[in-house]
């Protein structure tokens, strides 16, 4: 065993030992190998004595010279500094200062240069040794650029987008950090962009085409001479360039607008992408994180006017998403104290002026402002989500007060509550309206669902027979200011409505535009051949009366016939009437909680 156990080591250290094996290695044979091993070592070794600020080179091996390029006649005498070649400011550099003033051990990896310019990273390890009052130190270096290479290629498939190839959301954002906002100088501009209606796109040719789009957007917007192009949401991109001065801008947002015009070829599939675009520019020192805030505040303006084409950040659209967060906030208290009421505004028929129904309009009792009209929080409320909670309960109170109100009444007055898109879509309202008449005791034909034109143009599974439910429940359907949007006749036909309702602006202008006149009169005779309850909103004067009297609308609320009042005086005001006007026969007549 002992004969195996000396075959395992090297023959040198056999040797050293002697052939009687009686004893340590001797200093003489160590000293006698240590050139051999030092030389044939495939790390380079480095000797250096510290002088001063200095330590020069006393000695290195052969890897030393095959790894720097320089021979040892070249670098004896020398401080090794010159490996630094220009990148004399990297932190590591100061650490092996710092270490060796300090007579410390250092490990760190920096860049060095070769004798040929070629750049490799060094891993250093550089190890303090005194002889007597003098320190020297014994460097061993090692090439590990593959390593680094490897390492680095890694980092920056972590932080690319797997699908575009561009830098992902927190890459963008800290290179941004990292690279802008030391520089005093630069002029950023920061371009956000999404692509409108994108999860359309992938519903109707897929996700590997919507994948593709994107792909094609990355590298389009790759091609633009950035300084950084990110993938920043599912369908959102910002692009961050240096400019020289601040009127480049809108040339820079053009050129980005122009590069995405042209039609996207993928999967064989010829596909006309349209772009939402909002930018910031600015000096970056200290704020390029607010720059790419303030360009997706410009964004979010923009999406607001998609005709508007590309937006620069304004300080109002600052103010405006502040007074939304702040709004949100007080909505979800408002919710939570049901802080909102409910005003109604007659409607009447235009030859008796007989009280026909109501349009129950919401209010927000805010603590400080007061009565608050529905279009300073309607869109905010829609946009956080909590007009879905509102919505229940504005069909439990019109539905409680319908309740009362024609309690008594031979014939009952109708109301009803206008729904947007966004709550029909998330609720089943045919359950809900089930579930408030249960809970109030009210008649489904007292009320009616006020929709707007824009629910016709949704192909959303579903739509069309959650409207055929609540017919089939017996609630009204009205459309909301006919004409004013994408008015589709034949959706007329095919969704079963009940009513449609003439937008104030045609009634506003009956005297003075003629071209009016024709459009309300069509709608009227619409109306009539198929069997639709028509309401003119805005009714104002006699002569607008009298006017839609004579086209043969009978239904009309405005003004003239009285102002939105609270529920306790709607109840008195519809007292003061009389019997004939509360014996006459009830029309359907849709109310909204959102005018």
């Amino acid at each position: 065993m002992e004969e195996v156990e000396k075959l395992k080591q090297p023959d040198f250290m056999r040797r050293a030992r002697g052939t009687a094996d009686n004893g340590p290695l001797s200093a003489d044979a160590v000293r006698s190998i240590l050139p051999t091993l030092v030389e044939e070592m495939t790390d380079g070794i480095a000797i250096a004595k510290r002088l001063g600020a200095n330590s020069p080179l006393l000695y290195v091996n052969r890897a030393f010279e095959h790894l720097t390029g320089y021979s040892r006649t070249e670098v004896i005498g020398k401080d090794c500094r010159y490996l630094q070649g220009n990148e004399r400011e990297q932190p590591e550099i100061a650490r092996i200062r710092a270490a060796i003033g300090a007579a410390e051990p250092v490990d760190e990896t920096l860049q060095n240069y070769r004798k040929d310019g070629s750049a490799f990273w060094n891993s250093l390890s550089l190890r303090p040794a005194w002889v007597g009052d003098e320190l020297f130190y014994v460097g061993i270096l090692r090439d590990v650029s593959a390593l680094r290479q490897a390492h680095i290629a890694l980092d920056r498939v972590a932080n690319l987008d797997g699908t575009t190839g561009c830098l992902n959301r927190q890459s963008f954002i800290q290179a941004a950090e990292g690279r802008f906002e030391t520089n005093a100088e630069t002029i950023l501009l920061v371009v956000k962009l999404d692509v409108v209606s994108f999860h359309d796109l992938n519903t109707g040719y897929g996700f590997d085409v919507g994948d593709a789009l994107l792909c094609e957007t990355g590298r389009r917007l790759r091609d633009m001479g950035a300084a950084l192009v990110g993938r920043m949401g599912a369908n959102e991109f910002a692009l961050a360039f240096e400019l020289q001065d601040e009127p480049s801008a809108d040339p820079t947002v053009k050129l980005v607008s122009a590069s995405l015009a042209a039609d996207f070829v993928v999967a064989g599939a010829s596909v006309s992408l349209r772009f939402s675009i909002g930018y910031a520019v600015g000096r970056p020192v200290g704020s390029a994180i607010s720059l790419i805030r303030n360009a997706g505040t410009a964004l979010r303006a923009a999406k607001s006017d998609p005709l508007g084409g590309p937006r620069r950040f304004r300080e109002s659209d600052h103010e405006q998403a502040s007074r939304r967060v702040r709004m949100t906030r007080e909505l979800k208290v408002a919710v939570a104290n049901d802080e909102f009421v409910y005003h109604f505004q007659p409607q009447v028929d235009l030859i008796t002026g007989e009280w026909l129904g109501a349009e129950a309009l919401i209010r927000w009792n805010h603590p400080l402002f007061g009565s608050q009209l529905p279009g300073g929080f309607i869109e905010t409320a829609e946009r956080s989500g909590l007009l879905l909670d509102l919505t229940e309960r504005s069909l439990t109170t019109v539905a409680t007060f319908a309740r009362r109100i024609n309690a008594h009444r031979d014939k009952a007055l109708r109301f009803s509550v206008n729904v947007s898109a966004g709550e029909f879509l998330q609720h089943d309202m045919a359950e809900m309206l089930n579930r408030v008449l249960h809970l109030t005791g009210a008649e489904p034909e007292w009320l009616t669902l006020e929709i707007t034109e824009s629910m016709f143009l949704s192909d959303t599974p579903g739509v069309m027979d959650a409207f055929q439910q609540l017919r089939q429940i017996g609630v009204g359907l009205s459309v909301d200011d006919f004409g004013t949007g994408y008015s589709n006749l034949r959706s007329l036909e095919t969704f079963p409505v009940t009513e449609i309702k003439i937008d104030r602006t045609f009634v506003s202008e009956l005297a003075t535009r003629p071209a009016r006149r024709v459009i309300v009169r069509a709608v009227i005779e619409l109306g009539r051949a198929l069997g639709l309850t028509v309401v003119a909103e805005g009714v104002e004067t006699e002569v607008q009366r009298a006017t839609l009297g004579e086209m043969g609308c009978r239904v009309g609320q405005g003004y003239l016939f009285g102002i939105p009042t609270d529920a306790e005086s709607f109840a008195i005001n519809l007292a003061r009437m009389g019997s004939e006007a509360m014996d006459a026969p009830a029309r359907a007549l849709p109310v909204s909680v959102h005018k």
